[in-house]
């Protein structure tokens, strides 16, 4: 079992700067891909950015590319999200997931609001 849980969200202006925190606990926080999803109000949740076990291989969504950067820090189990040039549709409930390997997305957290006005 894997606890993760989100912290950094906010109220920010847009063209500003967050961010997110995803701590987690459990088993070995190493072995597990990391990502980060978001779900706007009516939307479906969308995927925005993944990182592998290492850090070494990342991927964004490309509504977020060149905007977002995800990491991770194998030491403090944590994995981050930095936000800039934020925008008002960036505004979303911002959740981290955890997988091994290639499986399906099985531990979420519970979620940070981000509210990016115009």
């Amino acid at each position: 079992q894997v606890q993760l849980v989100e912290s950094g969200g906010g109220l920010v202006q847009a063209g500003g700067s967050l961010r997110l925190s995803c701590a987690a606990s459990g088993r070995t926080f190493s072995n597990y891909v990391m990502a980060w999803f978001r779900r706007a109000p009516g939307k479906e949740r969308e995927f925005v950015a993944h990182i592998s076990w290492s850090g070494g291989s990342t991927y964004y969504a490309d509504s977020v590319k060149d905007r977002f950067t995800i990491s991770r820090d194998n030491a403090k189990n944590t994995v981050y999200l930095q936000m800039n040039s934020l925008k008002p549709e960036d505004t979303a409930v911002y959740y981290c997931a955890a997988r091994m390997g290639s499986s399906a997305y099985r531990y979420w957290g519970q979620g940070t609001q981000v509210t990016v006005s115009s």
